[in-house]
């Protein structure tokens, strides 16, 4: 894969700045609460100390003092304090949550839609377990861009009450403690932008690395098990999972380098309460000393932020690597005409046209290239009298069916896999497409019918009745231009033999015209024209000629 591109990060960034303004609600409650969270910890501890110093020296004092004590205020502050973090807690986690789990429920969405509307060959380059955990790994590590929006908030607001309750042994105190809150801040920073950051970018890029390794391995299953090989899979998935532990090890030992410079900023921050509090009465003191302590630990959720901004930013390079600008290309419909400037051919839908040639010329390329599932050749073809490069992908692709060479089945059922081409058709349509497909008799014996599963990838299908579900999924859809891709390999004679008449037929009946890529006799008896293919010049255009026009059988 190429590096992230700067114009698929900005949009993206922009997904996510839309959803933080759509959950803006959700995401200020959390920001208020965790507020209140911090400031009421800073305060309950603070007061804590202050009663417990003070109810001891009251009790020394004697009976008189004891019984003079206000105990009263202190206590009803310190329950109100607990209550007040405690039910601010529980609303910071609900809230936030809450709003990150809406957000990544509409991102998923518009993240897929970008990539299914960018360049083709941008999303088809990915393999399963690299798609799979970039949807899912990668938008889950930007929850914690959302969960952690309300930090700043807390740090700031436990800063400023424990600056309030050491205001009360002095300002020096009050400026000893913001002075170690910062430093450890700083130092915090620091390590997590020279540590965690790349650890963080190292584990997202090694759990990638793994789960594509495992998914083309677990594809793979039989080959390795029919070469011999499995040993050698079963050693480059411990690799794998040893440069992912080895990430996650360095992940984890930044973790706690930035625990430990909170540590050391609560020393700073108890050494400086006791070297300027001298003065203060001893409840005052240990007021200002566990003021200093939880000032310093309200800025823990900010902490753990610096620990994972870096799984976040390789996240959003990630992801924002797959949202290339979609083209600019006009989308006004163009007429169904195709035109291909090698050999000077113009084709109308009823004409039939076979693409034939040795294999690796680019028989394959050529027709991908007219539906933009690769990008165009400037001056190679046009549609409608426009250049094909001038043409938007979807004014494109809405002219064609396509049953490519190797049809991907969804892990769905036959009725899902079908109307995948036409969601809208019934039962009656898909019926009729396997017919002509020779599919029909196959799926009625199962005992679910069309809604037998598949598996993964048409598992539970044999190689020919997964070609035949492909040509079944493309007669569905109502398109001028029919294209298949070898439809018949791997068929025996008789079944092939069914579907090219069959074929024939659905061809008269419905008008379409075909484009259709094949070595074998009797799919090219079907086509009244015949273009070869030779190869690829070295500008990359594709090299093709007329070769013969024939009568179709």
């Amino acid at each position: 894969m190429s590096g992230p591109s700067p114009s698929g990060v900005a949009r993206l960034k922009a997904l996510i700045r839309a959803q933080e303004r759509q959950q803006g609600a959700r995401l200020l409650t959390a920001a208020v609460t965790a507020a209140l969270v911090s400031a009421a910890a800073v305060l309950l501890l603070g007061v804590s100390g202050w009663f417990i110093t003070a109810s001891a020296l009251a009790g020394l004092a004697g009976s008189a003092a004891a019984y003079s004590f206000n105990f009263m205020v202190p206590s009803a502050l310190i329950r109100f304090f607990a209550i007040v973090r405690t039910g601010s807690r529980y609303a910071e986690r609900v809230t936030g949550h809450d709003a990150a789990l809406k957000a990544l429920a509409a991102l998923r969405p518009q993240l897929f839609e970008g990539i299914a509307r960018g360049p083709a060959t941008r999303a088809l380059s990915l393999a399963g377990g690299e798609a799979s955990s970039r949807m899912v790994q990668d938008v889950d590590a930007i929850q914690n861009r959302f969960v952690r929006l309300s930090a700043p908030w807390g740090a700031v607001a436990g800063l400023f009450a424990g600056l309030g309750l050491a205001l009360l042994t002095g300002w020096t105190t009050a400026l000893a403690i913001a002075a170690a809150s910062a430093l450890g801040m700083l130092a915090a920073g620091l390590v997590g932008r020279w540590l965690a950051e790349p650890a963080g970018r190292a584990v997202q890029a090694a759990s990638g690395d793994l789960k594509t390794e495992f998914a083309a391995f677990a594809a793979a299953a039989p080959e390795l098990q029919a070469y011999g090989v499995k040993a050698w899979a079963v050693d480059r998935l411990a690799e794998r999972g040893s440069d992912l532990e080895r990430a996650t090890e360095r992940l984890a030992s930044a973790g706690g380098w930035i625990m430990l410079t909170q540590s050391a900023a609560m020393a700073l921050a108890v050494i400086g309460v006791m070297a300027t509090a001298g003065a203060a009465s001893p409840p005052l003191i240990a007021l200002a000393i566990l003021a200093a302590v939880t000032t310093v630990e309200s800025a823990g959720a900010l902490l753990t932020a610096f620990r994972h901004n870096g799984a976040v930013k390789a996240a959003v390079e990630r992801l924002g690597d797959l949202l290339e600008a979609p083209t600019t290309a006009p989308t006004q419909p163009v007429a169904p005409v195709i035109g291909l400037s090698g050999p000077d051919l113009r084709l109308t839908p009823t004409q039939r046209l076979a693409i034939t040639g040795p294999s690796g010329a680019g028989k394959t390329t050529l027709i991908e290239r007219l539906m933009h599932l690769r990008s165009p050749f400037a001056g190679e073809a046009t549609l409608g009298g426009v250049d094909l490069a001038e043409i938007s992908p979807d004014t494109a692709r809405a002219l064609f069916a396509y049953a490519p060479q190797q049809a991907v089945l969804l892990a769905g059922t036959v009725r899902e896999n079908l109307k995948l081409a036409l969601p809208s058709a019934e039962d009656e349509a898909l019926w009729a497409a396997l017919e002509d497909a020779d599919l029909a008799d196959r799926v009625r014996a199962a005992p679910a019918g069309l809604n037998a599963p598949l598996g993964e990838n048409g598992a539970r299908l044999s190689g020919g009745e997964r070609r035949r579900l492909g040509l079944a999924r493309a007669y569905l859809r109502p398109t001028p231009w029919l294209v298949l891709d070898e439809p018949t390999e791997g068929l025996d004679a008789a079944t092939e033999a069914r579907v090219m008449e069959r074929l024939a037929c659905r061809l008269e009946r419905t008008g379409q015209g075909l484009i259709l890529v094949s070595h074998r006799p009797a799919p090219l008896a079907l086509c009244d024209l015949r273009l070869a293919v030779t190869g690829l010049s070295a500008s990359g255009a594709v090299q093709m000629s007329q070769t013969q026009t024939q009568a179709a059988a």
